[in-house]
């Protein structure tokens, strides 16, 4: 008996392309907002008005740039996600898993609308 074809997902709307440049528009945001305060702090700190030792029990000015730097690196690597998804929208294989094939559901392109692989392949 032959498998049974799978069922062809409705392509993605334009209420889909409207999320995700609004999610690229507040990715820029964030990005221009980190990026001003890493500066400062590199700002900061060359000047030598930073006192890395401010509150012994608190994080040091080194410990927050880092993670300045590493959720700046989160917010770009989002971004370019976000690009390659508009880039990608109006082809077939937009919604598609890139592993499996299968239709990416629906509720996880509403949640991730740049994802590349359904859950079951996140997941592994």
């Amino acid at each position: 008996m032959p498998s049974p074809q799978p069922h062809p997902q409705p392509r993605p709307g334009p209420e889909l392309r409207a999320a995700l440049e609004a999610e690229r528009a507040e990715a820029l945001v964030r990005v221009a907002g980190l990026e001003r305060e890493l500066a400062s702090a590199l700002e900061a700190a060359a000047e030598g008005t930073a006192d890395d030792e401010h509150d012994p029990e608190g994080s040091t000015t080194a410990f927050e740039r880092a993670q300045v730097a590493a959720v700046l690196e989160q917010v770009r690597g989002r971004l370019v996600a976000l690009d390659d998804a508009l880039a990608r929208f109006d082809d077939p294989g937009f919604g598609v898993c890139t592993r499996c094939g299968r239709p990416i559901a629906a509720d996880r392109l509403a949640a991730r609308p740049w994802a590349t692989t359904c859950v079951g392949c996140a997941a592994r």
